[in-house]
């Protein structure tokens, strides 16, 4: 065969090579859907149940004493602006509660009991009876609060607190000859506002203040057919320091 011919040859079979790849099958393409990942809610700082405990002091309260004689259920004398019995002292208080977080905004109930050594009492002159002490005392007392707050920066809540308190009382009238008490227990609201800073995770600190208005009720005590009547005025203010634990 001459150089020609091979040259023709050669050249017709890489043409036809590459004619029978242009016109080969081709692979189809699969489009792959791209795969979604749905991000998990994310927990707030502040989210869940917590418990604590604080130490508290009650002021400001200002029981204006004014006391009525019945004799045999009518009544036979009054006395009006007798001095004031300012319940004021230290305590100790136990928290719990539960708490949700939307941003930056965190609410949620608490439920708080206190009790400690908050009472007052004075003198007056009883003319006839002599030297009259009226005593008033704070056993313990319940609020339970609606807590709403925001997260200033990121550790640090300021809130406010709104609900109701309830409290049982005692009221003791004593002359040189007799002591009489009578207890009962006043109900009203409660409203405050404070801040609490976090430690790390688990732990914060906390300080505020709450004012409860309860109730006027009615304390009477009692020596035969005679009695004396009084309306103590039990709301206060109070200021709390203490610490959380959060679960």
């Amino acid at each position: 065969m001459s150089l020609k011919s091979l040259l023709a040859a050669s050249s017709a079979l890489v043409l036809g090579a590459g004619a029978s790849f242009a016109g080969g099958a081709v692979s189809p393409v699969i489009e792959v859907a791209p795969i979604t990942i749905e991000e998990a809610p994310v927990v707030g700082a502040w989210e869940g149940a917590y418990a604590g405990g604080s130490l508290n002091y009650t002021f400001g309260a200002e029981d204006e004493v004014g006391l009525s004689l019945l004799d045999d259920g009518q009544e036979v004398g009054r006395g009006t602006d007798l001095g004031d019995v300012k319940l004021e002292g230290a305590s100790l208080g136990l928290h719990a509660g539960y708490r949700w977080q939307r941003d930056q905004w965190v609410f949620g109930p608490e439920l708080t009991i206190e009790g400690g050594n908050v009472d007052n009492s004075i003198n007056i002159d009883g003319g006839d009876a002599g030297n009259v002490n009226i005593e008033s005392e704070l056993n313990y007392l319940v609020t339970l609060v609606m807590k709403t707050g925001y997260e200033v920066q990121p550790g640090t809540l300021i809130y406010g607190t709104f609900g109701i308190a309830s409290g049982d009382f005692d009221y003791t009238l004593s002359t040189d000859d007799v002591s009489v008490s009578d207890g009962f227990s006043a109900s009203g609201i409660a409203a405050g506002f404070g801040v609490e800073k976090k430690f790390n995770e688990k732990m914060s600190m906390f300080a505020g203040y709450q004012y409860r208005d309860l109730s006027k009720e009615t304390a009477t005590f009692t020596d035969g057919t005679d009695s004396v009547v009084s309306k103590p005025t039990t709301a206060h203010s109070n200021i709390r320091i203490g610490v959380n634990y959060s679960f």
